[in-house]
C-alpha cells in the first residue's frame, strides 16, 4: 500500500475517534450547560425587575430585529432580551422596563468583549456596577454623554458602551410598541 494512503487512513481514523468522543462529551454536557444558562437568565431577570413570574409574550416585530424575547413581569413591567453586536462579538442583554417606559436595570447575560475593557460592562466590580446603574430611570431617548446624553461610556470601550445604550433604547421602544 502506498505510504500516503496509509497515512491518510490513519489520520482519518484518529479524526473519526476524536470527533466521536467530542460528540459524546457534548451530548453529556449539553443539559448541564442549558440548565446553567437558564439559571443565569433567571438571575438576570430577577436582578433587574422583581416579579413572581416572567411570562414570555409573542413578539415578532420586524422593526426590532435584535430583540429575542419579551417577558411580562406581572404589573411590574417587562423584561426584554436582545442580542446585538458589540466591539468583539455578540452581546446578549436583559433590560427591565417599567410600565412608564423607564429602564429598571440591565444585565449582561452573555458577551465576547475584551477583558478589562468592554467586559467591564458585565463585571461585578465597581466599574461594571456603576456603568449599569446609569441606565436606571432612563427612557428611549437615552444616549452617551458625548452624544448629548447622560450615560458615561466605559473607558476604552466606547463601542461596547454605545451598543449597550442603543440596545436599551431599542428595548424600551419595543415595549412601547406593544401598546
Amino acid at each position: 500500500m502506498n505510504k500516503i494512503v496509509k497515512l491518510a487512513l490513519v489520520l482519518f481514523a484518529v479524526s473519526a475517534i476524536v470527533a466521536g468522543v467530542l460528540g459524546i462529551v457534548n451530548a453529556m454536557t449539553a443539559p448541564v450547560i442549558d440548565a446553567q444558562k437558564q439559571a443565569k437568565t433567571a438571575a438576570a431577570f430577577s436582578s433587574i425587575l422583581a416579579a413572581e413570574r416572567y411570562d414570555e409574550i409573542e413578539f415578532a416585530d420586524p422593526n426590532f430585529p435584535t430583540v429575542l424575547t419579551v417577558h411580562q413581569a406581572g404589573d411590574a413591567g417587562y423584561v426584554v432580551t436582545s442580542k446585538f453586536s458589540g466591539a468583539q462579538g455578540n452581546i446578549t442583554l436583559a433590560v427591565g422596563v417599567d410600565p412608564d417606559g423607564k429602564c429598571t436595570g440591565i444585565s449582561v447575560i452573555e458577551h465576547a468583549e475584551t477583558s478589562g475593557l468592554g467586559a467591564n460592562a458585565a463585571s461585578t466590580g465597581e466599574v461594571g456596577v456603576n456603568f449599569r446603574a446609569q441606565f436606571v430611570g432612563q427612557d428611549e431617548s437615552i444616549a452617551l454623554s458625548n452624544a448629548g446624553g447622560s450615560i458615561d461610556a466605559l473607558t476604552g470601550a466606547t463601542i461596547t458602551s454605545r451598543a449597550i445604550t442603543e440596545a436599551v433604547a431599542t428595548s424600551i421602544q419595543a415595549v412601547k410598541s406593544l401598546d
